[in-house]
């Protein structure tokens, strides 16, 4: 199938291996100090998933996922390898709550907790994914409006590329109905 946007999601290059590799389809959100309103807004329905080095934290993933890490210096270019659809979005107010999806996703409890309670703001934003292995990466140059503590990246055109789904429709579906049942409702 045929994807496209001309929006990148910022998430850490470790967390982006993780969703191409099937193994999870959750991400956990906050929000970053550049943010409009100091909060994450899902701006965007579909999107590249933008893999940064930018505050990646090894003592905020799970241990087993400790060896994606790479100790490197950022490089100046991204490798756009994944897209993804948001297929559904929770608003978790319930630290409780919000742990319960530890296994579902790359974060530790501690590093939910933090995120759950930063700026003083009890909260996250949990959201499933459906997401895409590009046949063919894309390469872009980091601009200096790319920088930066941000979620949402405009690039530098549409890009439209084929992609497969990572994970089978039945799958992605268990997986919403295992977050309904934990979380209720999605917001959206």
């Amino acid at each position: 199938m045929t994807v496209q946007s001309m929006y990148g999601l910022k998430e850490w290059d470790a967390q982006v291996q993780l969703l191409l590799s099937g193994q999870y389809a959750v991400l956990v959100r906050k929000g970053g100090i550049i943010e409009k309103n100091l909060e994450f807004e899902i701006e965007h329905r579909e999107f590249f998933l933008y893999p940064t080095f930018l505050h990646q934290n090894k003592l905020e993933l799970k241990e087993e996922h400790h060896p994606l890490i790479l100790d490197q210096n950022p490089p100046s270019e991204v490798a756009f390898s994944a897209f993804a659809r948001v297929r559904a979005v929770w608003k978790i107010e319930d630290l409780d709550v919000a742990l319960q999806i530890e296994k579902l996703q790359a974060l530790n409890s501690k590093a939910i907790e933090r995120r759950f309670n930063y700026r003083n703001k009890p909260y996250l934003h949990v959201l499933l994914l459906e997401v895409f292995s590009l046949e063919t990466s894309f390469v872009l140059t980091e601009t200096p409006e790319m920088f930066g503590c941000i979620s949402w990246v405009p690039l530098d055109q549409v890009h439209e590329v084929h992609a497969r789904p990572v994970l089978p429709g039945q799958q992605l579906e268990a997986l919403h109905q295992q977050l309904v049942d934990l979380l209720g409702a999605p917001q959206s």
